[in-house]
């Protein structure tokens, strides 16, 4: 077991709104969000936390100070495969990007498209004004919603007057997503699309004279189908998904390629030209393939077309069957691994790519690789920082960064040194804000795989105190917010006492199978045994124990914390350990009951992993997963606060549990999804959950009289007499 420190030190904020930009910000009272650029955006030391008398103005962190972040991309900073929130102008100086704040007030969120100035770091409003935009991904035959906010990436015209984006109004237009354009001056921001389905891809045309966008073609006709065919009654078959409820999904429909003037006029059909137009500014988007000006394509592809085999960086000309400019394979071991990003430099000789790597890929290195020259690719920055959405601009890539005890900031990298600088820190409040101690500690599993986790102590923490401990799960990547899912408020539990373990899970155990070149090889070796269950398990209880044995956590006081994988490794370990006291989680439960559930779909992907089909009854299989078969051994205290697309796969569980006497809480969401989106929700749950660990493990109460009914219910569930087993 390592450990490392993270400094808690603060990154100067470097820009301030100059008195020359405010013509560009537009008179809006504060409930529209005036506040989306900070007026405490100045200029301060880097170290001033460490000055004498500087901790006094420190203040303990809140729920609320995380719910409201300003935030850019996706709020998760282990996301690396979205496209970049960076749309960099023709002319390379300066960048456009949505910036978007949750106001649980309202329960909405303030968004706003503000545009940087590469070199002065001049920033200026453009448009405010639209709603929360869902990413939206096919699967089971229809497009799903998980919660992810959508990643907008703004689009330059051609000579940098104007900027197009992507933007929802709940209000207008059916509240489909539609192409917007505004003037980089901030001028004329307008709806130019009237789409009866979400716009999901735009570009400009070469001459900037027209939009190409895509969208799917309308459900209408098949909503309509659908109500026809339910006056005799709807077939229950893979279109009905139980947790949706009883009503057939509408099939994913076909993507459409359109065009229309920029003015907002003469719509039609893409012709054949503007159709690869669309798709090759979409293929641009794909951070992992960059092409040169030539056609000449650098890639970090997997190795033999095995999706579970590592990446390696390629290059290939344009014509494959072309011998002028054969493919040239990187050998060195940097070549090959988990990339984030491959761009070509100015010269078109060289390129640059960014790579995980590290004790379990916890590092961020850039490398450029002299193409021509067949050299060995030269290290160019190496950061504990988690850097996401890198983009050229000009001879520096644009990207953001961030890590445990620093939200996320706009910063420009020098390529020809590894210098970074601040451009923009979206929330230069948490300069008042006073955090604890972040302690990186690593350790190897049962199986050797490496895992880390972040131990986060309280401010003024004293050595040899030994605290509650709370697991948060399954990644531990950038600022620590609320684990995955972003539902546990790290900082503020360390606030209140607790000390936090967020863990960085270790790679699946297919990395021990290269055999496996299939989703259903793939699969079947995870669940074999419940392998991926016990790696996990073991690497939860190695990091525990070291936390322990640094005299920090207090082994009767743990607790423990999970969204999707990660609740399925919280309820493996209360299962199959006691090492936790009491959990909390937000998803539940795969089971005997599951593929009930879950659908057709879903029951078929299960078998396909080796689950038994609902006839088998194969309750052994299930024992060391179900809680519902080991409810009269089940002890610990359990919170589960889900969405309202998922509780019925928890009900199984939760009628169970209370029957047989088992403290169990359970809170259905309203028009929720996997990941929570909705700002209320997220301060509830942030606030309930900080409240529940304090009842368990520090027996505490709040005193907020709102809150009575809450303490008077777990009270009852603490003082209850427990069934014998």
């Amino acid at each position: 077991m390592v450990r490392v420190s993270f400094p808690h030190v603060r990154s100067p904020v470097l820009v301030a709104v100059l008195m020359a930009g405010a013509a560009f910000l537009p008179s809006i009272a504060r409930a529209q969000c005036e506040d989306m650029l900070s007026p405490f955006m100045v200029n301060q030391p880097a170290n001033a936390a460490k000055q004498p008398g500087a901790r006094k103005i420190l203040r303990p962190i809140t729920t609320d100070d995380l719910v409201r972040l300003r935030d850019l991309g996706p709020a998760d900073g282990s996301v690396t495969d979205k496209p970049s929130p960076f749309g960099v102008s023709p002319s390379g100086k300066e960048a456009a990007f949505v910036l978007s704040r949750a106001d649980p007030d309202s329960n909405s969120y303030c968004r706003a498209l503000v545009v940087l100035d590469l070199e002065s770091g001049a920033l200026r409003i453009v448009d405010r004004g639209g709603d929360y935009m869902f990413d939206a991904f096919p699967m089971y035959g229809r497009v799903l919603r998980n919660g992810f906010t959508a990643v907008v990436t703004p689009r330059w015209s051609p000579d940098g007057s104007s900027i197009a984006y992507l933007r929802r109004d709940g209000d207008r237009d059916g509240g489909k997503v539609q192409v917007w354009t505004v003037r980089a001056n901030g001028e004329g921001a307008r709806s130019v699309t009237q789409s009866n389905a979400d716009v999901e891809a735009v570009a400009w045309s070469d001459d900037g004279e027209r939009l190409i966008y895509s969208a799917r073609s309308s459900t209408e006709e098949a909503e309509r189908a659908l109500m026809r065919e339910g006056r005799s009654g709807w077939l229950y078959d893979e279109k009905i998904v139980p947790t949706s409820g009883p009503t057939p999904i509408v099939p994913a429909q076909s993507l459409e390629t359109l065009s229309i003037a920029a003015d907002g006029t003469d719509s039609r059909r893409a012709n054949e030209e503007e159709v690869k137009q669309l798709e090759a500014r979409v293929a641009a988007d794909n951070a992992l393939r960059a092409v040169r000006s030539d056609g000449r394509r650098a890639s970090a592809a997997h190795i033999d077309n095995n999706t579970y085999a590592p990446r390696r960086i390629t290059i290939e000309a344009a014509d494959t069957s072309s011998t002028d400019q054969p493919g040239v394979e990187c050998s060195d071991a940097s070549c090959r691994g988990a990339f984030t990003g491959i761009w070509w430099q100015l010269d078109g000789k060289s390129v640059l790519f960014l790579r995980r790597e590290g004790w379990n890929k916890e590092t961020a290195a850039l490398y450029r690789w002299s193409v021509e020259a067949g050299a060995v690719p030269v290290p160019v920055l190496k950061t504990g920082d988690t850097l996401l959405g890198c983009v050229p601009a000009g001879v520096k890539l644009l990207c953001t960064r961030e890590n445990a005890v620093t939200p996320r900031r706009v910063a420009l990298i020098d390529t020809t040194n590894g210098q970074i600088s601040d451009l923009f820190d979206p929330n230069p409040e948490f300069a008042s804000i006073g955090l604890g101690k972040v302690e990186r500690l690593r350790w190897r599993n049962n199986l050797g795989l490496e895992a880390w986790g972040d131990l986060v102590l309280p401010p003024g923490y004293r050595k040899g105190k030994r605290l509650p401990m709370v697991v948060v799960q399954y990644h531990s990547q950038g600022f620590l917010r609320g684990g995955t899912g972003d539902e546990y408020p790290i900082h503020a539990m360390a606030a209140a006492g607790f000390a936090v373990l967020s863990l960085e899970r270790p790679a699946p155990v297919t990395s021990l199978h290269p055999e496996v070149r299939t989703m259903d090889n793939a699969l079947k070796v995870l669940s074999k045994d419940w392998a991926e269950r016990r790696s996990i398990q073991s690497s939860i209880e190695t990091g525990v124990k070291a936390a322990v044995e640094l005299g920090v956590a207090d082994h009767r006081r743990l607790g423990i914390t999970g969204l999707s994988d990660g609740a399925s490794s919280a309820r493996f370990a209360l299962i199959n350990s006691d090492l936790f006291k009491v959990a909390a989680i937000s998803t539940c439960c795969v089971d005997e009951r599951a593929l009930t559930y879950n659908g057709l779909a879903v029951e078929r992907t299960f078998e396909a992993m080796g689950y038994p089909a609902p006839d088998q009854e194969d309750l052994t299989f299930w024992k060391p997963y179900s809680f519902a078969l080991n409810a009269r051994t089940l002890s610990q205290p359990l919170l589960m606060q889900l969405a309202d697309d998922e509780y019925l796969g928890a009900l199984n569980t939760f009628a169970v549990l209370k029957s047989a006497g088992r403290p169990v809480e359970m809170f259905v969401f309203p028009d929720e999804h996997h990941n929570k989106w909705q700002p209320a929700h997220r301060g509830a749950v942030y606030a309930r959950n900080l409240d529940w660990f304090a009842f368990w493990l520090q027996d505490r109460e709040g005193p907020d009289p709102a809150k009575r009914a809450q303490y008077e219910r777990w009270e009852a569930l603490r003082d209850r007499p427990r069934p014998r087993p």
